[in-house]
């Protein structure tokens, strides 16, 4: 956590929007780590408000999740836990296919360009990998998942692609061979050109086997040997 203030990156309805979103990502991007203490006075000054707009916003977090709070006021980082990690794991399994077998069968001359320069400088994510790293990654796969025309299938995978940065952070403290990332770069090099030919049964079996090997994936794991 750093000690100046966050800028809002847009206009927000009421201090509390703003706390919450602020707070939310400095959580999903690691910077508050699971378990973290998260001292009030001292998070409220960072992001630049009071602790009365950061409380509502801490307990908007704990209806998602992210956030502990005890009878005392006392907040921590949520930490990891296994079965999330698995159900959003097997969501994926089933969702991810369906829509880049769908993206294959819809998808827009404008979609595959929108495909087509997320991957570009697509690379396998290192160990330690920054905000924005992570975010070309969710890039490329949300231009399939919008390929795809289905609003709700798009929405329903991105609250769950919201939670699951932290897991993939879990799961790059152990190196991947370079054979692995490789891999995952094929892969997405195939969905790519699955969707571009039209081709939805190897989109999807593409995909399948993607997620079936993800960074999540073996977050479940490494939580499972752990528990």
């Amino acid at each position: 956590m750093t000690d100046g203030a966050l800028p809002p990156a847009e206009p927000f309805a009421t201090k509390s929007d703003l706390a919450y979103t602020q707070v939310r990502d400095l959580i999903l991007s690691g910077e508050l780590q699971p378990g973290a203490v998260l001292p009030q006075a001292t998070l409220a000054r960072t992001i630049g408000m009071s602790t009365t707009p950061l409380r509502e916003a801490l307990r908007r977090l704990k209806q998602e999740g992210l956030v502990e709070l005890d009878a005392h006021r006392d907040a921590r980082v949520a930490a990891l836990d296994a079965t999330e990690a698995r159900e959003m794991l097997e969501l994926r399994q089933e969702l991810d296919p369906l829509a880049a077998s769908l993206a294959a069968q819809r998808r827009t001359d404008d979609d595959l360009a929108a495909i087509a320069d997320a991957l570009g400088p697509l690379e396998s994510l290192p160990r330690n990998p920054t905000r924005e790293q992570l975010a070309g990654h969710r890039r490329f796969h949300v231009a399939i998942h919008r390929a795809a025309h289905n609003a709700m299938l798009a929405s329903i995978l991105d609250a769950i692609w919201d939670k699951t940065d932290r897991y993939r952070r879990h799961a790059l403290e152990v190196d991947r061979s370079v054979e692995e990332r490789e891999a995952r770069a094929v892969e997405h090099r195939q969905m790519y050109e699955a969707v571009r030919d039209r081709d939805a049964a190897t989109a999807a079996a593409v995909t399948r086997r993607h997620v079936e090997t993800s960074l999540v994936a073996r977050s479940v794991g490494r939580l499972a040997g752990e528990s």
